[in-house]
């Protein structure tokens, strides 16, 4: 089921929501569809509105600031875009880098996506011990990256220009020597 981003009404990415919660919030006129998927709409009897990609919420809502995403499974699965960290299949499962019997958490920087065999292959010991290598560094990401993670984006694409995170800055090219 596609994923529809939820701006508050000064346009703050607040979350993500089901296709089916974002055009009951449109229809309830709690929200306006703000960009929508070109070419795919929603139709019913008395309805017939474009599928919402990000809509805006007509009211403000006051949301605590949030310095850190929070540490889910399924975040975990989306920021490694279901792959496993061991051989890069398809992962299913969540493998914890330092084992919890060995006093590692369940935090973004221990955790990885791992496929079964691989998850079952290291067990209860740390890739070292088991003789495997992380193919990807775990990394905590930012609640804007986890928005755009969880909707399945890389880096904005597929969002309108004013809604895309700018990336990393490009470093300024070297000035020419002179004489």
């Amino acid at each position: 089921m596609r994923e529809t981003l939820i701006l508050n009404a000064g346009f703050e990415p607040l979350s993500t929501v089901s296709l089916r919660r974002a055009v009951v919030l449109v229809m309830q006129d709690k929200a306006v569809v703000e960009h929508a998927h070109p070419g795919l709409r929603v139709r019913a009897a008395s309805i017939d509105l474009p599928v919402p990609q990000v809509i805006r919420l007509c009211r403000y809502v006051r949301v605590p600031f949030r310095q850190r995403a929070p540490w889910s499974r399924r975040g975990v699965l989306v920021r490694d875009r279901h792959r496993c960290a061991y051989c890069g299949r398809r992962a299913t499962t969540v493998d914890h880098v330092v084992p919890r019997s060995q006093g590692g958490g369940d935090t973004w920087l221990n955790t990885v996506a791992a496929c079964a065999a691989d998850n079952h292959r290291k067990a209860d010991r740390t890739p070292s011990q088991a003789g495997m290598a992380l193919s990807v560094k775990p990394f905590e990401p930012t609640p804007a990256d986890a928005l755009l993670l969880a909707l399945g984006l890389k880096d904005g694409e597929g969002l309108p220009e004013w809604l895309a995170v700018p990336g990393p800055s490009v470093s300024a090219p070297a000035l020419p020597a002179t004489a």
